[in-house]
């Protein structure tokens, strides 16, 4: 038996990207490009316009098309960095501000997020928390049976009712008629964390 906490279930980690070689080819390489680039605009440009009749001058296709690389590579340098995506925080200096980076992801946000506006939305409405809440509670509590004790309510039902104890199970099983309090739900919570 494993102890998995609701934390541990409801958390993801992303894959590491493959570290990134340099490219080979060297200077060389890195002036061929763009110019092979550019070249290949300007002949797919001058065929198109051909194609549709119209005739612009070649030096003054190639020009815009070489300005057009040229903005397009000054924004690539002046772009911030992307954002990090191992969801941690990359201080964007050596110096903290204390301040909460909110627009990295970050595996903890997403968990909470994922309770908090289904929760928020059905605080007062017990059709909206029967239909959204309760399925999710009753699939965290069959989890946790499953890798704790090898079993679901489903498959083993007096087993996972002592297992789950009278309030969760009477929790689970029968809709009541009012959304239960933040406090009620954090105390049928704890009761999962401790099967």
């Amino acid at each position: 038996m494993s102890s998995t906490s609701i934390d541990d279930l409801l958390s993801f980690e992303e894959e590491r990207p493959a570290p990134v070689e340099p490219s080979r080819g060297g200077r060389v390489g890195r002036m061929l490009r763009p110019v092979a680039g550019v070249a290949a605009v300007v002949v797919v440009l001058v065929a198109g316009l051909r194609v549709v009749g119209l005739r612009v001058s070649l030096p003054v296709l190639v020009a815009g098309v070489v300005a057009l690389f040229l903005v397009r590579r000054v924004v690539a340098a002046l772009a911030p960095p992307p954002p990090s995506r191992s969801g941690g925080r990359t201080p964007a200096t050596t110096d903290d501000d204390g301040t909460w980076n909110w627009g990295a992801r970050d595996a903890l946000r997403a968990a909470i997020n994922g309770w908090e506006r289904p929760l928020d939305w059905a605080g007062k409405d017990r059709e909206r928390f029967a239909e959204r809440i309760l399925p999710r509670i009753g699939e965290l509590a069959d989890e946790r049976l499953r890798q704790r004790h090898g079993l679901t309510r489903e498959s083993d039902p007096e087993r996972a009712r002592a297992l789950l104890g009278d309030r969760v199970w009477t929790f689970l099983s029968t809709p009541s008629r009012r959304p239960p309090s933040p406090r009620d739900l954090a105390a049928i919570v704890a009761e999962l964390e401790k099967i």
